[in-house]
């Protein structure tokens, strides 16, 4: 029998390989997978400006971010949204990212329609292809609600965000055919069922955080697990799998550290690194 249940998740055009270079921009659960690539030792950036919860503010870290990357910036970028609550600041126009605790007089806040989340949207893949013409751009929704909007007003604010996603992919796999037949660089548009894994597979409070509002650890870790199954070529899983003994032995923390016994032990764990980079060449040990 079963008792839960399971999200299809489509095949990508791509797949992720060891080591390729991520950019994650969005909400918080940015943040908790962006660290998961950190941990398996991609490099990534995570919301280099701090955490972004709407389309306008996801495509103002795109246009303000230099890239950092060696050899040409992200092949991955994910793209995680949140709401499609906007604030802008009544002295300028302008949407901001964040309110900075100044009073809630200086600002109005707006609802952005689907055209408008698509075109913010449509705005960010284009810069991203501008600077890498084959990056690979996956957009998730958030799974966390928005109390202070209300729980219904929350629900419309993810259909509308899930409304304009569903149309950029839609409109660029037409495109994408005709790029195919022009020899076109190749790049991708997805969508990861995030939201839908949160709210379909694990239909329980025991996969929430103490606030029943947030994923807990668990569930991210369930998350994660679906991503690598989907998303991840069988040599970067082979990856994985090689670097968490290691990853275990570099997290070890010893009595006493000064011993014969641990000395001996990390002298075996960094000739298993350097095994790790004649096997992966591309492979550099980030935060040693």
């Amino acid at each position: 029998m079963e008792f839960r249940t399971i999200v299809d998740i489509p095949k990508p055009e791509f797949l992720i390989e060891p080591h390729d270079a991520v950019l994650l921009v969005g909400s918080c659960f940015a943040d908790g997978i962006g660290r998961r690539f950190q941990q398996e030792q991609f490099p990534t950036v995570v919301n280099p400006y701090g955490t972004m919860y709407n389309p306008a503010s996801v495509l103002h870290t795109v246009e303000t971010w230099p890239i950092p990357f060696q050899g040409g910036g992200p092949r991955v970028v994910f793209l995680t949204l949140g709401t499609n609550h906007v604030y802008r600041e009544k002295a300028t126009g302008l949407i901001v990212d964040n309110c900075q605790k100044r009073p809630a007089n200086l600002f109005t806040e707006e609802v952005l329609t689907v055209e408008q989340c698509a075109d913010y949207l449509r705005r960010t893949v284009e810069l991203l292809r501008s600077r890498c013409p084959e990056v690979h751009v996956v957009f998730t929704i958030s799974p966390i609600r928005y109390r202070k909007y209300g729980y219904h007003e929350s629900q419309l604010s993810k259909a509308t965000l899930l409304l304009s996603v569903e149309r950029l992919v839609s409109d660029d796999k037409s495109l994408n055919a005709q790029r195919s037949t022009l020899n076109a660089p190749r790049s991708t548009l997805n969508y990861f069922p995030a939201y839908e894994l949160m709210n379909d597979e694990l239909r329980d409070y025991r996969f929430y955080a103490a606030d029943m509002l947030h994923p807990s650890d668990q569930a991210v870790d369930f998350i994660w697990e679906r991503l690598v199954e989907i998303y991840f070529s069988p040599s970067a899983k082979e990856w994985l799998d090689d670097w968490r003994t290691v990853k275990q032995a570099l997290m070890h923390r010893p009595f006493n550290a000064d011993s014969d016994e641990y000395r001996a032990f990390m002298d075996k764990t960094m000739l298993k690194v350097e095994a790790l980079r004649k096997k992966y060449p591309t492979f550099a040990l980030l935060n040693q």
